[in-house]
């Protein structure tokens, strides 16, 4: 079938028809209107659609042949011809030190000690596979029809008992509504919120990520400090009274790994009952807790209703999956629901119905027991390997953190690493000012395989050594 081709001719102009013709067409394949393989009409057709003669624009088409811009043959018919692909523009201009190029950098992989991503040799693909065609297959068979912005009831449902098991939250599945990972979960709960031009306690040093989610939304952040027993809550009063807002890692902080104490989650939990300000949970790592049982969740203690639980199946099963969820106070449960129908629905059901079987027939807490076996042991081989090359390190939930002098160039190693297949990510970037930044590497557990870790450490050693 022929490519729809929109050619006007000036008979009054001095310009041969054919050169008009032969202009336009190379004016649409230049352009990228006519795409490479694209079909032109015959020189027949279109000498009858422009209403010239057939020679003028078999003329045309010889010249475009002549260009190579044209490939004509009996089997194909008169083709565009192959060309070279033009780099994307966002490619070709990249922005040193723009949060895209760090997003990109961070997020590159797979790679040895790359944070963020699970050990998926210990996913039990080959069941969950069949449990997605499953969900495909119930999905085509369903009458046609918009599902469930919140989420398909199936998995809501799931995400509500595995709450009250594994985090002591009670919670009704018409509080939960399933969001594409925790980023889309963290939009949906500003969205809500509203509080463009509100001061926000913020983490020091926190995701950055989530730091510029929040600056884009207009959010004023006040830096508050982290301590052995998590965000100091006293120096947010001191500081910020005033905010509207917290976001905190109270299950395992981000990055440095301290749960936040029972006395600050209670302190926390005032402040914001009697301000009547929010907080954001983002429930980092939720089970993955190493060293002990995983605390409750902060929301299990809110009897004020001024907590968000934010949770995602990235760390667990796999960030390709773009699934997570949010918990929405009581009060607030129909306004999620407003803003999820009109701006942010669910993702792909054939996903979520997978999720929830998964969940359902009790591989996904078989799972997370396997996982923490796992990581228990590459942490532990982790520490033992970097201990005997004389690193100073730190347990930080999930990774392990490679202390380095202040004022070393953390973010120039982890982009020289890279070259060798090496992804710690850098400590400084998650820090709000530089002036209080630290300087270190984060070492992603499961991304550190015991198998030529020796190897993997020594070269990490070399590449800090040149930046020394």
């Amino acid at each position: 079938m022929s490519q729809p081709l929109k050619i006007e001719l000036d008979r009054s102009a001095k310009t041969p028809l054919a050169e008009q013709i032969r202009s336009a067409i190379s004016a649409a394949i230049e352009g990228g209107v006519l795409a490479p393989g694209a079909r032109l009409p015959s020189w027949l057709d279109l000498a009858a659609q422009l209403g010239v003669a057939r020679g003028t624009v078999r003329l045309a088409y010889d010249r475009l042949s002549d260009a190579q811009l044209i490939v004509a043959s009996r089997a194909a018919g008169t083709r565009v011809a192959d060309r070279p692909r033009a780099r994307p523009e966002a490619e070709e201009s990249r922005d040193p030190g723009s949060f895209m190029e760090m997003y990109r950098e961070l997020t590159a992989g797979p790679a040895i000690f790359q944070m963020g991503v699970p050990a998926q040799e210990t996913l039990p693909a080959r069941l969950f596979t069949k449990v997605r065609s499953f969900a495909l297959r119930a999905e085509s068979s369903a009458s046609v029809g918009y599902p469930d912005p919140r989420g398909e009831p199936e998995l809501r449902r799931e995400i509500a008992a595995y709450l009250a098991i594994a985090r002591g939250m009670t919670c009704s599945p018409a509080q939960i509504i399933v969001t594409s990972g925790f980023s889309g979960g963290l939009g949906l709960a500003l969205r809500v919120l509203g509080l463009d031009g509100h001061k926000a306690w913020f983490e020091d040093p926190g995701f950055p990520f989530t730091r510029h989610g929040l600056e884009l939304a207009r959010l004023e952040l006040a830096p508050v400090p982290v301590d052995a027993d998590g965000i100091d809550v006293d120096y947010g009063l001191r500081h910020a009274p005033d905010a509207a807002l917290a976001v905190v890692t109270p299950g395992q902080q981000a990055p440095l790994g301290p749960t936040l104490s029972l006395a600050r989650r209670l302190q926390l939990l005032d402040w914001a009952a009697q301000r009547g300000a929010w907080i954001i949970e983002d429930d980092y790592l939720s089970e993955l807790q190493l060293s002990a049982r995983a605390a409750p969740a902060l929301g299990s203690l809110d009897r004020g209703q001024r907590v968000i639980h934010i949770g995602s199946f990235s760390k667990t099963i796999s960030p390709a999956l773009r699934l997570g969820f949010v918990v929405a106070p009581a009060t607030l449960a129909s306004r999620f629901a407003e803003v999820a129908a009109c701006l942010a629905p669910a993702p792909w059901p054939s996903v979520q119905l997978a999720t929830a079987q998964f969940m359902r027939e009790g591989h996904y807490l078989r799972h997370l027991r396997r996982l923490k076996r796992l990581y228990s042991a590459q942490r532990d081989a982790l520490l033992e390997c970097l201990g005997a090359l004389d690193f100073e390190t730190k347990s930080a939930g999930l990774a392990v953190l490679v202390r380095l002098p202040d004022g070393a160039p953390d973010v120039s190693i982890f982009r020289e690493a890279l070259a060798f297949g090496l992804g710690p990510a850098p400590l400084s970037p998650w820090y709000m000012s530089p002036a209080s930044a630290r300087s270190g590497l984060l070492l992603g557990i499961a991304t550190s395989p015991e198998r030529n870790l020796v190897r993997s450490c020594e070269r990490l050693r070399e590449v800090i050594r040149r930046h020394a």
